[in-house]
């Protein structure tokens, strides 16, 4: 592994939110990012589903000023499942933005980005080898976030590619992890309703909605047309061996626990100004009694360590 990676600035990434919450929730939560989170970037958009239109294209901007105004550089996400002429053109707003980068979650948004834009891959797109790393660079991909699906061998020869092309290299460390997008929401069919009068019942499970298995067992969680897993991630174990492949940055995925606290604790371990254990510690007592996890980077189907 190489030591000037492993020695390098390591930052934060806030996610794009991909729950549905009430406008004054979300309000709140950027407003305590902006002003306390030692985070170096925060993703803003709708991902999931073009239909929750609670935040207006006015109350992103003004979040997205007052997060810059607290230190915090902004991108705009775009959708990740991009089918109707309505979400093609919002898509196309997004990858036109002027004024800030645009992650880029379904390929759709490299039909509208200008030639010399700079923008980012979120973790929804595939890449999961050295020459699509390439080709998205030479289209002027600035950073990618790699599929958390990926072991740490992977992550590794992934960022060190990535590295050699000048690209950014993020990993999914904290939340409940992203599988799937489906063209049918399980939310409102749960609730006996159609996709296109759902009545945004997401709205009532603002970590998503869990789901057992026929034995009782926790299995997975769905989230309006999303399959997520049950247990979170986080890597705060990994801390070092993420450091020492080349990672540039670890990405958070906002949650109804204290997100501010939990920058804090993953700040610190990067900085090592607090080990593992006193990490752990802390981020149960944030979270709760929820099921950990560090994804797939020990090579398994998500069953790495279980605090």
């Amino acid at each position: 592994m190489d030591r000037d990676a492993a020695a390098q600035h390591v930052g934060l990434t806030v996610g794009a939110l991909l729950f549905n919450w009430p406008r004054d929730k979300w309000r709140d939560f950027y407003a305590r990012l902006a002003d306390e989170a030692p985070v170096d970037v925060v993703c803003l958009g709708e991902v999931v589903c073009s239909k929750r239109t609670e935040i207006s294209p006015d109350v992103i901007a003004e979040t997205a000023d007052r997060l810059q105004r607290g230190g915090k550089s902004v991108v705009l996400s775009t959708g990740a499942l991009i089918t109707l002429l309505r979400e093609r053109k919002e898509c196309a707003g997004i990858a036109n933005n002027a004024h800030l980068e645009c992650e880029i979650n379904d390929f759709t948004a490299l039909a509208y980005h200008r030639p010399g834009q700079r923008f980012r891959i979120g973790p929804l797109v595939n890449v999961y080898n050295e020459g699509t790393l390439q080709f998205l660079s030479g289209l002027g991909a600035s950073s990618v976030c790699l599929p958390p699906e990926l072991s740490l061998g992977a992550v590794e020869s992934l960022a060190q590619a990535a590295r050699g092309l000048d690209m950014g290299c993020e990993i999914w460390s904290f939340g409940r992890i992203p599988l799937a997008i489906s063209g049918r929401c399980y939310h409102a069919r749960i609730a006996s309703r159609t996709k296109d009068s759902c009545r945004l019942v997401c709205l009532q499970d603002s970590d998503g909605l869990d789901v057992k298995t026929m034995d009782g067992k926790n299995f997975l969680s769905i989230n309006g047309v999303q399959t997520l897993s049950h247990s979170y991630c986080c890597t705060v174990d990994d801390i070092d061996k993420l450091k020492a492949a080349g990672v540039t940055s670890l990405r958070l995925s906002p949650h109804s626990c204290d997100m501010v606290t939990i920058s804090e604790i993953f700040r610190a371990r990067l900085d090592g100004h607090m080990d593992a254990d006193e990490a752990w510690s802390r981020i149960r007592n944030v979270c709760g009694p929820v099921g950990f996890t560090n994804g797939f980077l020990s090579g398994g189907a998500g069953a790495g360590p279980n605090h």
